[in-house]
């Protein structure tokens, strides 16, 4: 078994569109794979750790399977943290335990900037976004590189400093202009997209008046905005069991999984009307994939062989002799 680590998926310098396809495509066949409820563990206010399960099974070359532990400490840099272990279902085989930090980020990224592209208005120019880490640097990425010809006008919540970091990250994005904005409202109101990748936020973020006709929201860790759930026009989510428990499920005027929406079962935007909130919490059968994709592509280019391999199976086979 591999250990991959961080710096060997950074060494790959995969491009935004790569890991875009990736999420798309299993999106759309998601209907095909094996996913169970993920497990949720929280102690204590603020800490959990999240078991994600998964097996896709024969839709990309060969069936791969796995596991995803993701833990969040808030008093622990980053606070989020996650392993991958990759496994080959046909038969058995623990390929690889992978660091999930860059695959949980661009992943998320990705996803999000998937629901953006799917749901949100036409022609839609201005995004507010908050909780400014690395999920929504991934998803402003892909959105850019996705983008290139068109000009967006971000707007960035103020938080400690980060909105300045954020705005250098992206300073050699001609067709981005950025305004730091002091509240809540101020990020909401007049943008026809929001992304929130806050991790931790008590209560909704503004009261109802401020979010426009036609707006998409997309709260990538599902807090803050469940004032929206009530009175949206539609949601979205990856998969139901991510929001059948939520408080107002039962009252969510219409609700589809994004993958429904992608594969014609179920209709998505209708008009530049309708309020839509996209729940992209985010599954495993992702993690897995570009698990999956990332080990091949290190096997094609030879890296994979320079890595140690630690045969687990060894002491059990000399057990049971």
């Amino acid at each position: 078994m591999r250990i991959i680590t961080f710096d060997d998926i950074a060494k790959l310098d995969i491009q935004p569109n790569l890991y875009y396809k990736w999420a798309e495509y299993m999106i759309k066949n998601k209907s095909k794979t094996f996913l169970p409820p993920k497990i949720s563990i929280k102690p204590v206010d603020g800490v959990f750790c999240n078991v994600m399960p998964s097996i896709i099974p024969g839709i990309a070359d060969n069936s791969w399977g796995g596991v995803k532990v993701v833990t969040r400490y808030p008093n622990r840099t980053p606070s989020l943290e996650s392993r991958i272990l990759l496994m080959n279902a046909d038969t058995g085989e623990f390929l690889a335990l992978l660091d999930g930090t860059w695959i949980t980020a661009m992943r998320t990224g990705a996803v999000a900037a998937h629901s953006i592209m799917l749901l949100g208005k036409s022609n839609f120019k201005v995004i507010g976004m908050m909780g400014l880490g690395n999920v929504v640097r991934a998803t402003l990425v892909i959105l850019a590189d996705k983008l290139k010809d068109k000009e967006l006008y971000i707007k960035l919540l103020k938080y400690k400093g980060q909105e300045e970091d954020f705005s250098r990250r992206f300073s050699g994005y001609d067709n981005l202009k950025f305004k730091y904005v002091d509240s809540a409202e101020e990020m909401v109101e007049g943008s026809d997209v929001i992304v929130s990748g806050a991790t931790y936020l008590p209560n909704n973020v503004c009261e109802d008046r401020y979010f426009d006709k036609g707006v998409l929201v997309n709260p990538i860790h599902t807090l803050g905005f469940t004032n929206c759930d009530l009175f949206f026009d539609k949601v979205f989510a990856d998969d139901l069991g991510h929001v059948q428990h939520f408080r107002y499920f039962d009252k969510f005027k219409s609700f589809a999984e994004v993958s429904d929406v992608v594969n014609g079962v179920m209709p998505g935007r209708e008009n530049d009307e309708e309020r839509i909130l996209a729940y992209n919490i985010g599954i495993s059968i992702h993690d897995i994939f570009f698990a999956a994709s990332i080990y091949q592509m290190m096997e094609q280019n030879g890296t994979l062989n320079k890595l140690p391999n630690i045969d687990m199976r060894e002491p059990t086979k000399k057990f049971w002799v």
